[in-house]
């Protein structure tokens, strides 16, 4: 009987935890260039169950019963990285990266995903779709968070000022017509190597290199200034998803209620005696 209060209680803690993944899906969903996470459920392996106290039968056959299964979990939870619709705000600091052509992973045989490259001031690199960039106290193009935008040279770019404009290929240039910096966009060959540190930045965690898809010929990009890319949560799919998981978990949570009268009739009614 306890195994399957173990079975329901692990049904119970796997929707919760996808719940709250898609709930951190739909709280983002206004965030420029977020990637919602999707979780995948797996079962635990099964139990082989032996009937006990049957050797002085004599039996053909084998004294296995069959399987248990033994419960759930969420066995990873990973972002998806398809492109989000494209939102014009009209700001000169905003910038859409629109990917088109891109390498395949020979590994994964999944497509590699091109990224804004960011520093923040300890020199930690990280990775952004979030294209919403402003421009600090210093003249410097920076991300939401503060992080500076890196350059093709690997170098922060200075703008002194809104009155840019910014060419599909990442040239920066002044009201003057000077060219300021070009934004590099980095190519990320195993995005599942990409670890989310919240703020809409990605950490690195792959042993190849990320390198620039700025003049590479496996790359084609355009970038538009004054847009960016929305969030690619689905919001009726998610909603969906939300009031399975819920249904779910009140069916775990009524089977455990059910175990739970169980025992205690058999504690209180069958354990009485005389």
């Amino acid at each position: 009987m306890l195994r399957g209060l173990y079975a329901a209680g692990a049904g119970m803690i796997s929707q919760q935890r996808k719940q709250e993944m898609l709930s951190n899906n739909i709280a983002n969903i206004n965030t420029p260039g977020y990637k919602g996470d999707q979780g995948s459920l797996r079962t635990f392996p099964d139990m082989m169950i032996k009937a006990l106290g049957t050797d002085h039968i004599q039996t053909t056959g084998s004294n296995h019963v069959g399987t248990l299964a033994t419960g759930v979990y969420m066995q990873e939870q990973t972002p998806n990285f398809t492109q989000g619709d494209i939102q014009e705000t009209g700001n000169n600091t905003d910038v859409a990266l629109l990917q088109a052509l891109v390498p395949i992973n020979e590994e994964t045989d999944e497509e590699a995903m091109l990224v804004f490259e960011t520093q923040n001031d300890n020199g930690d690199i990280r990775y952004t779709r979030n294209g919403n960039f402003a421009i600090d106290s210093q003249g410097t193009l920076t991300n939401s968070s503060g992080h500076y935008i890196l350059g093709v040279d690997g170098n922060p770019i200075t703008v002194n000022n809104e009155n840019i404009t910014i060419n599909s290929e990442g040239q920066i240039f002044s009201a003057e017509q000077d060219l300021l910096g070009q934004i590099n966009v980095a190519v990320v060959s195993d995005p599942g190597q990409l670890v989310k540190e919240g703020e809409g930045l990605f950490r690195y965690d792959g042993d190849n290199g990320v390198v620039t898809a700025v003049d590479n010929d496996e790359v084609t990009f355009q970038l538009q200034q004054g847009f960016v890319e929305r969030s690619n949560v689905d919001a009726s799919r998610t909603m969906t998803e939300m009031m399975t998981a819920l249904r779910t978990f009140e069916a775990n949570q009524k089977v455990l209620q059910a175990y739970d009268q169980t025992m205690q009739r058999t504690v209180n009614d069958v354990g009485k005696i005389g």
